[in-house]
């Protein structure tokens, strides 16, 4: 027999989850799951190691928003974004094949994992423009790769180290970025990093190549202040984006135009986003944790 209140608590998980998830996945985000979680062959990276860990938790909301603001610093790489993505009218679409790549690299198999790399170098060697002062650019010149890639990996862990559910000891944070370091180079990155250490070291290298452009403000305004979601969703993104936020360095709020505030960062934002990533995690995870959640709230 179900326990009383265990059904209201199994019906709101279930739209809460299949919400985030339309969002995140996109429309026939099911049938990419089913593939890739479900085919069977070799994998790039053992369940449970630190890189499957990390993709996987409910941090990566908040991480991909700090991904995307702290992107958004290098020329060349935002000017990219603003001729040929679809940030401004498909913000989602853009979210769910960034997250598919990462799910099918991290969880699927080895050949799905190849083809979609593939997939992605093809669309790079298409992605060519020009600078408003004249200087060409290409998404797939190994530099702008690997700032991409850095700014991403950084995020990524930085998040998880503060809003996952078990964050990583030192040797497992290596391992991630090592880990994360094989799918780079397999995109073109050339010689990422492979240690954390290295990867501080990386980002400090970029940071005089760094400014907030008029394209770059736009893009965080536009991610920050008008997302294409319905009012009730706002309220819930708008913490995630806060989280995110509260994670960036303090030497890139002004060029952004971002908040500083220190002290509510360290307090009311991190309690707020530990109870979204929380609420996030709770509901997209299997119903047998239903009854715990149940348990929890007596």
């Amino acid at each position: 027999m179900t326990p009383p209140g265990l059904g209201a608590v199994r019906t709101a998980r279930e739209r809460l989850g299949h919400a985030l998830f339309l969002r995140v996945a996109g429309p026939d985000g099911a049938v990419h799951r089913e593939r890739i979680h479900g085919r069977p062959g070799p994998r790039w990276f053992e369940p449970g190691s630190p890189i499957t860990r990390v993709h996987g938790d409910a941090s990566m909301f908040v991480g991909g928003i700090r991904a995307i603001l702290l992107q958004t610093l290098h020329p060349a790489a935002m000017q990219a974004v603003s001729d040929h993505s679809g940030y401004r009218g498909d913000m989602w679409g853009r979210l769910a094949r960034t997250s598919r790549f990462l799910a099918v690299t991290t969880f699927g198999t080895a050949d799905d994992a190849e083809r979609a790399v593939a997939a992605v170098r093809a669309i790079h060697e298409r992605v060519t423009g020009t600078m408003p002062d004249g200087t060409p650019y290409a998404a797939s010149d190994p530099h702008l790769l690997a700032w991409v890639h850095a700014a991403e990996v950084e995020s990524f862990l930085i998040a998880h180290q503060v809003y996952g559910r078990h964050p990583l000891d030192q040797a497992e944070r290596d391992t991630y970025v090592a880990q994360a370091a094989e799918v780079a180079r397999r995109l073109g990155v050339v010689d990422p990093p492979t240690t954390e250490a290295e990867l501080a070291a990386v980002m400090a290298a970029f940071r005089p190549e760094l400014r907030g452009t008029p394209a770059a403000r736009e893009a965080v305004a536009h991610v920050v202040l008008k997302p294409p979601l319905p009012l009730a969703a706002r309220a819930p993104y708008a913490v995630l984006v806060a989280a995110a936020i509260g994670l960036m360095p303090r030497w890139s709020r002004r060029p952004l135009r971002l908040p500083w505030l220190p002290v509510s960062e360290r307090t009311v934002v991190r309690a707020l986003g530990t109870a979204a990533t929380s609420t996030i995690r709770w509901a997209m995870s299997p119903a047998r944790e239903d009854v715990q959640a149940l348990q929890q709230t007596r």
